[in-house]
């Protein structure tokens, strides 16, 4: 697109009281580092192109075992490749949150386990000590995890880069959920979601909230149909907290 374009685009979307949620990470840093390096190179331009459209934030998601390396050889190179990528988003204004995932059954997946809780998040973002990183909050994968209402409260309204709502299956236990097989908020009450979303509130987070329900109910309507179902279910649970 053209800059006369771009701007076209941005106009348009203020007119409509619309703003930017957040776009997958255009790197690939969890292969070679052939791989990462070649990528890397495109991520200027990328996040230049973000900052004309007026967007602040990229998400990516954490494995949470590896067939290779161990704890430690995960942890450096996620923090070194991932701190590469803040700063370079940093100069454009751009946000880099991460999203840890709480099925114990992925722990396990692979030889060695890694991140899998809402603790060891922070350390991860904490090795990186870029202050444009922060997390991508699922309650999904909270309660999957085991965190609490009181984890959530040791967050600064900064610390949350984009909220993921969602709920579990009923008829399984916190540690046999697995991926890719959830509910819209609300739908079992397997999740305490009133209680997460408050302890949002609490500290003050204002950015976006979006459902991810890999459900193949709604996989399977069309589109604007499963956005309705969705959308509805995200009022519903903002009005269960006054919103």
């Amino acid at each position: 697109m053209s800059d006369s374009q771009i701007a076209d685009v941005v106009a348009k979307a203020k007119a409509n009281s619309l703003i930017w949620d957040s776009t997958n990470i255009p790197v690939e840093y969890r292969q070679s580092k052939t791989k990462f390096n070649d990528d890397f190179k495109g991520l200027k331009k990328f996040v230049q192109t973000m900052e004309k459209m007026e967007a602040t934030r990229i998400n990516t998601w954490i494995i949470s075992s590896h067939d290779e390396l161990t704890y430690n050889e995960n942890m450096k190179q996620m923090a070194y490749r991932l701190g590469e990528c803040a700063k370079v988003m940093k100069d454009h204004g751009i946000r880099l949150g991460l999203e840890y995932l709480g099925m114990r059954t992925l722990m396990t997946q692979y030889r060695y386990p890694f991140i899998g809780s809402l603790k060891e998040g922070k350390e991860l973002i904490n090795e990186i000590g870029e202050s444009n990183v922060g997390f991508v909050l699922d309650s999904f994968h909270w309660y999957c995890a085991g965190d609490t209402i009181d984890d959530l409260r040791t967050f600064k309204p900064e610390d949350v880069v984009v909220v993921d709502i969602n709920d579990a299956r009923s008829g399984f236990t916190r540690v046999e959920q697995q991926d890719g097989k959830r509910e819209l908020p609300m739908a079992t009450g397997v999740i305490k979601i009133k209680d997460f979303m408050q302890a949002l509130i609490d500290i003050g987070y204002d950015g976006p909230i979006r459902t991810e329900p890999f459900n193949q109910v709604l996989n399977d309507m069309e589109d604007n149909q499963a956005l309705k179902i969705n959308m509805e279910a995200i009022r519903k649970t903002l009005a269960m907290v006054g919103y």
